[in-house]
């Protein structure tokens, strides 16, 4: 799995057993940071042609080839079912029917000699859907026993049971953001929140920031790197303001939206996961401004939950079972989506 923050490829080696429920176990993880030049290719993957996309997809899976072998040598994997892909996505935009994930070519199959199942998210595009959120269908069979689900990766999403239908959705950008302004002091991340918790809020902003025309969309919905570039930058761009006071001001943005989205539910469990699962300072601005029970669960679970689930949903995929669901994505109907490669 590699998502938007950019932090690296997450791998994880799990099983996964279904008696009445489904039961899964993590047995290997680990995260493959990204050296600079790929963070570079990756962080400017929208401003790329087609035919330099096409280039840069056939060198990702190169590279993801080795850095799957590398993970199998390094542990000594030898029971491999199938190897299940996210890739990296390059350009998402459903209102066009364009979604594109690189490192899912049929050459992946090949370079690591396992059969492969991958770029999960083109299907539902042409069934009108989304392309996105897939995490769902592992919240609904997975973790059943939360009210809400939280990922805070490069963008905050959401999933829950409303009636009898899974609906999810992405709620806001959350380290897209974030680590793009705090690269200007030579970080990577805001460490713990601890540089936002000593900004200035910047009540204007925040207020322009809450007002964004997507909040008012209601879900199936999803954001892009694409959206944050036309939408988000720009004014937070016009006020000109100290990195810590941008890096506060977004965080109560954050936590706003979010607080937001749990409402409905009132004490309802949240799982939080992901990246901003360690920003203190965010999680602290959040129980502040919600009466649901905020859960933090283990490192693993909150660092791998998006690939543990990716690998769900290959497992579902080569059973023909369900592992997109129409009332996530506003495709025209529940389907089980992904390619199977074989070498």
């Amino acid at each position: 799995m590699s998502g938007t923050s950019l932090d690296g490829i997450d791998l994880v080696y799990a099983s996964f057993k279904c008696s009445e429920t489904w039961k899964f176990q993590i047995h290997l993880a680990e995260t493959i940071p990204y050296n600079d030049q790929w963070k570079s290719i990756l962080s400017s993957l929208t401003l790329r042609s087609i035919e330099e996309l096409y280039q840069i997809d056939r060198d990702y899976t190169d590279y993801l080839a080795s850095v799957i072998r590398y993970f199998i040598s390094k542990y000594n994997v030898i029971d491999i079912d199938a190897i299940c892909s996210h890739g990296h996505t390059a350009l998402h935009q459903p209102e066009k029917t364009l979604t594109y994930q690189i490192g899912n070519l049929p050459l992946l199959a090949t370079l690591v000699n396992n059969r492969v199942v991958c770029d999960f998210r083109i299907q539902d595009v042409k069934l009108g859907g989304q392309g996105a959120p897939f995490v769902p269908i592992g919240d609904r069979l997975l973790f059943s026993e939360y009210v809400f689900c939280i990922n805070l990766g490069g963008f905050a999403n959401i999933s829950t049971e409303v009636g009898n239908k899974r609906i999810a959705y992405d709620i806001c950008p959350v380290n897209i953001v974030l680590n793009h302004y705090v690269k200007n002091l030579g970080l990577d991340y805001d460490n713990e929140g601890q540089i936002a918790s000593i900004g200035n809020l910047n009540y204007d902003l925040l207020e322009q920031l809450n007002t964004l025309s997507y909040y008012n969309i209601l879900p199936p919905k999803s954001l892009g790197l694409e959206w944050v570039n036309r939408h988000v930058f720009p004014i937070i761009n016009s006020f000109n303001l100290e990195v810590k006071d941008i890096l506060r001001t977004f965080v109560e943005h954050i936590a706003v939206q979010i607080s937001k989205s749990v409402l409905e539910i009132p004490n309802g469990s949240v799982l939080v996961t992901g990246g901003g699962a360690y920003n203190t300072f965010l999680i602290e601005r959040l129980k502040q401004l919600t009466d649901n029970k905020i859960v933090i669960p283990s490192k693993e679970i909150i660092e791998y939950k998006e690939a543990l689930i990716f690998g769900f949903l290959g497992v579902l995929k080569l059973r023909d079972e369900i592992n997109c669901l129409k009332s996530v994505t506003g495709a025209s109907k529940n389907h089980s989506s992904g390619k199977v490669f074989i070498p």
